[in-house]
């Protein structure tokens, strides 16, 4: 899960994901990483900390990191939270960049509309709210897309 600070959109996703591999009992890794080194080590921000708790998920022990060329290797998808982000994990990730692997969280729900999850940084509450919202459906149409059916 990639944004720009990795301190608003994707420690949200981080933690939306996990929490609901957790009820999923999958046995799936996810991280969250940003494009740009403005807030390496810090917690994400807190209005996302604060939505998220109100969802039942702690995101407080997250710290915001870059993307890497590594991650690819680890990886079998990495979301950007928008199409900008695409464009500069290609910049980050150099010749380890692979296509193929990066999609847009968003078309997850709406497949071939390449809609970007807004940037709250710069905004109040209610946009927290809105990109959580956002966020979390996407999230359960991952595990609707991916999951096997256990049996």
């Amino acid at each position: 899960m990639v944004c720009l600070g990795n301190i608003c959109r994707s420690p949200l996703a981080e933690g939306i994901m996990k929490s609901k591999i957790v009820q999923a009992r999958l046995n799936w890794q996810v991280d969250s990483a940003g494009t740009n080194g403005y807030h390496v080590g810090e917690a994400p921000h807190g209005l996302s900390q604060k939505v998220a708790l109100m969802h039942g998920i702690d995101i407080s022990k997250q710290r915001a990191r870059n993307i890497n060329g590594n991650d690819f290797d680890e990886f079998d998808i990495i979301y950007a939270m928008a199409e900008d982000v695409t464009d500069e994990i290609k910049w980050r990730t150099g010749k380890k960049f692979n296509a193929a692997k990066v999609k847009l969280l968003m078309n997850e729900v709406y497949p071939g509309r390449n809609m970007d999850v807004p940037d709250p940084w710069y905004g109040a509450e209610p946009g927290y709210h809105k990109v959580f919202d956002m966020i979390d459906k996407a999230c359960d149409k991952i595990i609707e897309h991916y999951a096997l059916p256990t049996k």
